[in-house]
Formats: C-alpha cells, structure tokens, sequence
C-alpha cells in the first residue's frame, strides 16, 4: 500500500488487515527496521526523503490533531481586513476554514480545497489564480498560475510543503508545486510556513522557500523522543526563524479575531506592524516581545530563548525568539 500511494495510515492499515492498530504500529516498526519504509505521526511513508508525494486522501489522514492546532494558531495571526496568499496542502485547507471567519479577508489561492473552505463566508473575498489542475492535490500549477500572482503584493503568505529543514528551507516532491510556491512567496511581505512535526528535518528534491526568506514556522510540539525535530527547531531559530509552537488544547478559546484557539503572539489591541514588499523578517508579527521563561503547563520542546504567550485557556504557545537577523 505504501509503494502504491507513497503513504498510508495505521488506522487504514488495520481496517484493511483487520487488526488493532496497535499491532499495526509494531508491524510497521518492524518494517522500518528493514528499511522498507519510514515512520510517521500517524502512518507510514516511502522510505527516504526524496520520494514522490504522496496524494491528498494519503496525507489528510497523517497527523490531523497536529494539523488541527497549527491551524487554530496561524489563523490568530490575520487580522480583519487583511490580505493574504494561500498555498495548497491539507494543513493549509485547515486553515482556510478557520478564516472563512475573519471579516473583511482578501484570500488569494491556487487551492481547490482553500477556496471551497472559503466559498460560503461572509465578507471574504477568494480569488483563484489560473493554471492547470493537479488531480493530486487540488492546485492549479504551471505557467498561468505563476503569471496571475506578477504584480500582486499581500501582507503575508501561508505555505505548508512537504519537508523543512533548516539547511534548505521549505522543500516539495513536486517541481510544478513548488515553482508556484515560489511565485506566492514573491507575492508577500511576509512568509508562514505551517509543518507539523513529521516534516521536521526532511528534505525533498524542490526547494520552495529558503530559510532566510521564512518569517515563521508554525508547528506543534515534537514527541520527547523525536530529537531529528528538536534540534531542527533549535537550528531553524539559529538562522533567525521566529517559531511558534501550538500545545495541547489549542481548540479551546479564542483569539482577537474571533478564531477559535491559538495563542496570541502579540498583546490584544496592539496591531502588528507589517513590512514593505520585498522587506523580510523584520520584526515578525509582533516587534519587541520580551524573552522570559514558558509558563502555563508542561513545557514543550526544550529551545532557547523561548518566551511565554497567550493565555492558559487559549493554546499554549512557545515562541522561540530569533537569534540573528
């Protein structure tokens, strides 16, 4: 199964073997061992890191909690009446449907599924770039879809990929993807890569977004025994990402624009500065937010520098300061 759709879930596994996915989980395991796939949240991939992408029913069953989190905080980062770019993925669809609630959004994708999370909301205005369809994953890619976004500036743009690391930056399997990908992140004044932890530390054959051009990486608390995703966090801060980091509960509450969850990276009322076109990574979504330890609950990744945001009946969140800029 994984051969035949370069990825798969225990859940499906043990439907299709009909077996717990507890036995499952160990199989899998076994076979990893052997080097016949990788492992991840979830399920179980192509061994390797530069294999084909796996198509949208195989990743929208992987890591949906984490997903689910990611979304609830990127979403409290948009503020009524702003502009943005929306790449195409299963986490990024997660996030269109929680600012098919945020009035006076601009939405600009070549996402299928973005611009249906998006069709039915009130005062939000979705335009699709053109293009050819990738049965795939629902984006329009190739040269249309890359000349509609000349000459468009937004305030920032959302991307997920399929692996990030802090060598290379934002990378997906696919050369057409990420060519448009690279067209929306020239759109933006600032970029969002949203990546649970299953793609820290992997690397595939396009590179999308380099790491200095990324402004924040969203992404949820690695697993204590996953360090590839802990120190790939710590070198992403190293090069001066800002890394907000969604914990456990980020459903509940709600954030300045009335999208549920997601801690808050800067003070309510205080509106974030944007930079100009073309200005990348100066003061990311809140200037001046002092360091001070992480309060609330358990820590999460042990990173430097991390500082305490938000409110305990809101996700917690851990921003790691960026280091150098």
């Amino acid at each position: 199964m994984v051969r035949a759709n370069g990825a798969v879930s225990l859940r499906e596994l043990a439907r299709v073997v009909q077996t717990s996915e507890v036995t499952v989980r160990r199989d899998v395991r076994a076979l990893e061992a052997e080097g016949l796939l990788d492992r991840r949240h979830g399920g179980a991939v192509l061994p390797g890191g530069f294999t084909r992408e796996s198509g949208f029913p195989q990743k929208s069953h992987l890591a949906t909690a984490e997903k689910t989190a990611i979304a609830d905080l990127a979403a409290s980062f948009v503020e009524e009446g702003e502009a943005v770019v929306v790449g195409a993925g299963t986490t990024t669809q997660e996030l269109a449907r929680r600012l098919a609630r945020v009035p006076g959004l601009t939405v600009v994708t070549n996402s299928l599924l973005v611009a249906q999370a998006l069709a039915h909301a009130n005062r939000v205005e979705v335009v699709m770039t053109g293009g050819t369809l990738r049965g795939s994953n629902y984006a329009l890619v190739g040269s249309g879809a890359e000349q509609s976004l000349h000459g468009l500036r937004v305030s920032r743009a959302f991307l997920s990929g399929s692996g990030l690391t802090a060598e290379r930056g934002l990378s997906t399997s696919n050369m057409l993807s990420a060519s448009v990908d690279r067209a929306l992140v020239q759109a933006a004044a600032e970029v969002v890569v949203l990546a649970d932890h299953t793609k820290l530390g992997t690397d595939t054959m396009f590179q999308t977004v380099p790491t200095d051009v990324i402004t924040r990486l969203v992404t949820d608390a690695p697993p204590g025994h996953d360090d590839r995703a802990a120190t790939e966090l710590q070198a992403l801060a190293d090069q001066g990402v800002h890394i907000s980091v969604a914990g456990p509960g980020a459903g509940s509450g709600s954030g300045p624009t009335g999208v549920p969850g997601g801690g808050e990276a800067v003070p309510p009322g205080r509106r974030r500065d944007v930079p100009l076109p073309g200005q990348r990574r100066t003061h990311p979504m809140g200037p001046g937010q002092p360091p001070g330890p992480v309060q609330g609950g358990p820590p999460g990744p042990q990173l430097r520098s991390a500082v305490s945001l938000g409110d305990q009946a809101t996700a917690r969140v851990a921003d790691l300061a960026p280091r150098r800029r």
